[in-house]
């Protein structure tokens, strides 16, 4: 009866679509084990052994998703693009806590399954993880008719990673005079899709920079494990915000300690030029563009004045010093 009217391929879910596409991804899942896999792809749940070395061990845990961006990763065929994009997006969340990643779940949701477009996700999702040291240990494929529109997709991911209990930056060890560092994000990340792409909906195919605007649309959302681990290692860093929706305003007090906020100087770091176009063709206020979008600045540092030359030094890629910390509660712009 399974070919029947009643079959659960008619009612809009494919099995042998599914078995496909988990073949595909196979092999990737597998590319990006590391020996603290114990059990992965294929159990009802990873196994995943705590790394040796640790006298207090704290497991720091993130989800996020992609958002709106994945509507213009389909429609551009650039999916491996997003699965990158999330792991990244989820390292950054735990990173600002001092946790290095070790595993990474992923969710790719769609009304019909594609195995095609699964896998162009899930190459990414493991590309990231192997360039973040970090074992794809599971996940979920699901076919929804009914929940998601037709053709679109929803890319959501887990991280799990590790911190020394000393190490945790929680916003305690952050002053008053404290020096805001920021790391260059180079494009929207993954935040603020659904007001860029109304404002830029008739102009995607225009010619931008090296490409087009579309293409500056879909920028990586990076990872900044690397460039920071040096400035960990050497006690550098009193705090650390990661800026995503809600941008500097948004984000910056989640990492301060109550009576602190922050001062942020205009123009003190280079801001790409996709958030401009923004802002003419939409007519967006400037209050509007720094709380939606992070506006070039992917991820912020409290150093204390004295390592700031230390921070720069060690750092494997420019630091821009946009502001300070100061008495208060709210992030003022100077």
């Amino acid at each position: 009866m399974a070919g029947g009217a009643g079959g659960y391929k008619q009612a809009g879910v494919d099995l042998a679509s599914a078995d496909e596409a988990l073949a595909r991804v196979k092999e990737l899942v597998e590319s990006t084990y590391t020996p603290g896999v114990l059990k992965g792809l294929g159990a009802f749940g990873g196994l995943f052994e705590v790394p040796a070395g640790y006298r207090h061990p704290v497991l720091v845990a993130s989800t996020d998703g992609v958002g709106t961006k994945s509507m213009l990763a389909v429609r551009r065929g650039a999916l491996s693009g997003i699965g990158r994009d999330i792991v990244n997006h989820c390292v950054n969340d735990i990173l600002v806590q001092g946790a290095r990643p070790l595993f990474f779940l992923d969710y790719v949701a769609s009304a019909r399954l594609r195995p095609e477009a699964t896998a162009a996700v899930v190459a990414g999702v493991a590309e990231a993880c192997r360039a973040n040291g970090t074992a794809l240990l599971g996940g979920e494929m699901a076919e929804m008719p009914g929940v998601y529109a037709e053709g679109g997709l929803d890319v959501v991911g887990t991280v799990v990673g590790v911190v020394e209990r000393r190490a945790i930056l929680d916003g305690s060890a952050v002053r008053e005079g404290d020096v805001l560092l920021g790391l260059a994000s180079r494009g929207l990340q993954t935040n603020g899709f659904s007001l860029a792409r109304t404002v830029l909906a008739d102009a995607l195919d225009e010619p931008f920079e090296d490409g087009t605007v579309a293409d500056a649309l879909l920028a990586p959302h990076r990872s900044f494990l690397d460039a920071v681990t040096p400035l960990l290692e050497g006690g550098l860093v009193h705090g650390m915000a990661h800026v995503t929706g809600g941008g500097l305003p948004g984000n910056l007090p989640r990492s301060l300690p109550a009576g602190l906020g922050a001062r942020v100087a205009r123009g003190s770091w280079p801001e790409p030029a996709i958030f401009n176009l923004i802002r003419t063709r939409g007519e967006v206020t400037d209050d509007e563009m720094a709380r939606v979008f992070n506006l070039g600045v992917g991820l912020v540092l409290m150093v204390g004045p004295d390592d700031v030359d230390e921070a720069m030094k060690v750092c494997p890629e420019p630091l821009y010093r946009i502001g300070e910390v100061e008495a208060g509660g709210d992030v003022r712009w100077a």
